[in-house]
């Protein structure tokens, strides 16, 4: 099988959650050896990066840095109320592209996967595909 999804749930209204391992399980049971995988995120108000996984004091640092770029307190016209959670799935983005070798992702050595919830606590899936 060369594509399929995962789901994920988030607990709290915004986090960085480590895709890491549902990736690296997704890669082995498709079985390349060298490719590309490619993840995309179906949801406006989430998003994917790839960032340091190391500390888990820098997606605090993100979240952080996140809540002073982006306004909270704008007069948004959207009704439901999310819309800072809109700006920021279009302002980080939906997909990732990444390297395969040996069936593994080629993360750098501090780097992890993560998908960004920005309208949490949700449910959420994220769509992957390999290719050789």
């Amino acid at each position: 099988m060369n594509s399929g999804q995962f789901t994920l749930s988030s607990t709290r209204y915004m986090e960085l959650i480590d895709i890491t391992p549902q990736v690296e399980k997704a890669l082995s049971k498709a079985n390349i050896k060298e490719g590309i995988c490619y993840l995309f995120n179906p949801h406006t108000t989430a998003a994917l990066t790839i960032n340091e996984g190391a500390d888990p004091t820098v997606r605090t640092d993100i979240i952080k840095a996140i809540k002073k770029i982006i306004p909270f307190d704008l007069n948004y016209q959207h009704l439901e109320g999310n819309s800072p959670s809109h700006v920021l799935s279009s302002f980080i983005g939906c997909s990732e592209i990444i390297f395969i070798k040996n069936t593994r992702p080629q993360l750098g050595t501090w780097q992890k996967i993560y998908f960004c919830e920005f309208d949490g606590p949700r449910t959420r899936k994220v769509h992957w595909r390999v290719t050789s």
